[in-house]
């Protein structure tokens, strides 16, 4: 049983560490990974993260047919707290950054179902589970990779930090795979009758991620001659020594019906949900409209900004970037800068989207209030959402635009301008 390295602790007091940028951009600090490899123990950096030097891959295998979890669609392929099991999966990898190359095996009749991109590949499956392994191993075959993990979709729960530990693992061990202890009593049956007991000494149940070295497991399985339960059984029939791992209670393989909805409330435990606020304010000054969530509506007056002055979807943006702690539309957009003198107000509320999809985030509702005495706004409200959901890809049914008075009080009750608050929650899984 490997047992964390109590030598990343006496790192924590070196002092003078330097602080190297490697050349896929990773920051480490040399002198404590240095130490950590000439001593044999794990290389792990005071601030926490790994050494990335060496080449890792990742393997996820979701070939299989899953006919015990019922349903429609082989399970990889089934709903699971609002994505697919298989892109929960793949996720979790993503996450990684000290993997290179994902590869994804599906398959023949599913290579359609999950378009390339980024660092993942998709290769064809075989007939059974230890052929399609080959086959994603032949896949990373000429390339430079070192370590490589090996991963069943069904385990669609499996979290960044299982990991990741795999992978400072492999620094030091030729191969690692979790697991947990079996604490419960063991029962031998014949006919649905109990005709014995089993010691539970010394056994495990497997997980994944299974590592390895990528030339070792390679050539094991190469030679291998069946079809194995597992990597683990791969490995040990090439004399290659696993080393156990502290496994993961919630890193269950989803195999019954029963399983989605304990998978479900683990996943739906892990989610980070963000709610940011916003607010803006405009004054009125010469025109014949205003522009409020993306739609001109006809007025005496206009609203003064050095963009478009749309307050509503300033405040609705700065609601975003607020969530996410990425400032304001100053920071992103500084109205120093001459280049957005009249701009659409869509070009930032389309930057946050777009940045908060790239963080792994998706919107879940927004909801914006608009605070002025004139125009109506009512009237305008559905187009106001139409407009908003053009923009934002979000359906009608997660945007509220709505409008009040401040019942003649402070400069909006005075007609001097408008004003308006917005609100957004951010789920990510």
């Amino acid at each position: 049983m490997l047992n964390p390295c109590a030598h990343c602790v006496i790192y924590a007091v070196i002092p003078n560490t330097t602080i190297k940028t490697g050349h896929n951009g990773t920051r480490w600090h040399l002198d404590a990974c240095l130490l950590g490899i000439l001593h044999g123990h794990c290389a792990l950096c005071v601030c926490g993260l790994s050494l990335k030097c060496m080449s890792n891959a990742a393997i996820i295998v979701a070939a299989g047919r899953g006919t015990r979890a019922g349903g429609d669609l082989p399970k990889q392929w089934q709903p699971l707290a609002g994505r697919r099991v298989i892109d929960w999966t793949v996720g979790a990898f993503e996450a990684v950054d000290e993997i290179a190359s994902i590869i994804l095996v599906l398959h023949p009749d599913d290579l359609d179902h999950f378009a390339p991109h980024g660092r993942i590949e998709v290769a064809s499956g075989g007939a059974t589970r230890g052929a399609s392994v080959r086959n994603g191993l032949e896949a990373l075959g000429g390339r430079d990779v070192q370590h490589v993990l090996i991963h069943d979709v069904a385990r669609a729960c499996i979290s960044p930090d299982v990991i990741r530990s795999s992978l400072v693992a492999l620094q030091n061990y030729p191969a690692v795979a979790p697991a947990v202890p079996v604490s419960d009593a063991l029962w031998r049956g014949e006919n649905d009758q109990v005709s014995g007991t089993q010691d539970r000494t010394g056994l495990w149940r497997a997980q994944t991620p299974q590592g390895f070295e990528f030339g070792a497991i390679l050539a094991a399985h190469r030679a291998f001659d069946g079809d194995p339960a597992d990597d683990v059984e791969v490995a040990r029939a090439a004399d290659i020594p696993v080393t156990i791992l502290p496994g993961d209670e919630d890193n269950l393989k989803i195999t019954t019906a029963p399983d989605f909805a304990r998978a479900e409330k683990i996943l739906r435990g892990q989610m980070d949900i963000r709610t940011g606020s916003g607010y803006d304010v405009h004054r009125f000054g010469p025109g014949d409209h205003v522009v409020l969530c993306g739609v001109s509506v006809p007025f005496e007056r206009g609203l003064q900004g050095h963009s478009d002055a749309d307050v509503g979807m300033h405040a609705l943006t700065d609601a975003l970037y607020g969530a996410m702690a990425e400032g304001d539309i100053g920071q992103h957009f500084p109205p120093s800068d001459p280049q957005w003198k009249g701009a659409s107000s869509d070009i930032f509320l389309r930057h946050a989207t777009q940045m908060a999809s790239e963080k792994g985030y998706n919107i879940s509702n927004i909801d914006v209030t608009l605070i002025c005495e004139f125009p109506k706004i009512g009237p305008h409200s559905i187009a106001m959402r139409t407009a908003l959901s053009g923009i934002m890809g979000l359906d009608m049914d997660r945007i509220s635009v709505k409008a009040t008075t401040s019942e003649k009080l402070g400069f909006t009750g005075r007609g001097e301008g408008i004003a308006a608050m917005a609100t957004a929650t951010l789920v990510r899984p």
